[in-house]
């Protein structure tokens, strides 16, 4: 009698743990919000960066938390925004393409500016085993400012690619990123310039 094949054991291609973790902050929108017209552009332009970032993440086994506003709808979905993102014929419809999550990556959903307020991503990244975060998304002024502040109230390390960030202006984009240097001790250097491996082992 033939035995049964034993079944393959299902890989979690996601790592349980990482020293170095992806947060990306407000990228699904459909760009309906207030002052949204301020920042379209320069989010058009820090995209393809991001979606290159992310990809390197991936292969160097970084887990990726995509963080979105819930733009005030308790009853929202992240799934049904990124949905709506790409179906609905919206503003940044190729863009969204360009940056949508994937089936391993993690999603948390927040209600005002920081990442870390009233969310499930304290608990997430302990799970990790997170010591560094690379923050990346919009606005660099606002909600990836008061991502940044907090983690840094947490101990963690912080890397704040600036060719992956915008803001309301060029200026304030500049100005916020000087700041978290200088005061959060984060690493703004371009996301091109970044050794991931290295971060890894620096953790």
């Amino acid at each position: 009698m033939k035995k049964p094949e034993k079944k393959k054991k299902t890989q979690n291609p996601v790592p349980d743990q990482s020293p170095v973790v992806l947060l990306l902050i407000d990228l699904i929108s459909d760009f309906t919000f207030p002052d949204a017209e301020q920042i379209f552009d320069d989010y058009a332009h820090i995209v393809p960066n991001i979606a290159k970032l992310k990809k390197r993440a991936k292969e160097a086994g970084i887990p990726v938390i995509y963080i979105n506003d819930n733009f005030g709808k308790w009853q929202s979905d992240f799934h049904s925004l990124v949905d709506h993102c790409l179906k609905d014929s919206v503003k940044s419809q190729h863009l969204v393409k360009q940056i949508k999550p994937q089936q391993d990556d993690y999603t948390v959903l927040k209600p005002k500016h920081s990442a870390f307020y009233c969310t499930t991503l304290d608990v997430l990244l302990e799970y990790l085993k997170a010591e560094t975060l690379i923050i990346a998304g919009i606005a660099g002024n606002i909600c990836v400012l008061f991502t940044a502040n907090d983690a840094y109230m947490r101990d963690y390390k912080l890397v704040i690619p600036a060719d992956c960030t915008a803001s309301n202006s060029v200026a304030d984009n500049t100005y916020t990123l000087t700041q978290m240097e200088k005061v959060l001790k984060a690493n703004i250097q371009p996301s091109t310039e970044l050794n991931l491996e290295e971060l890894k082992k620096e953790s």
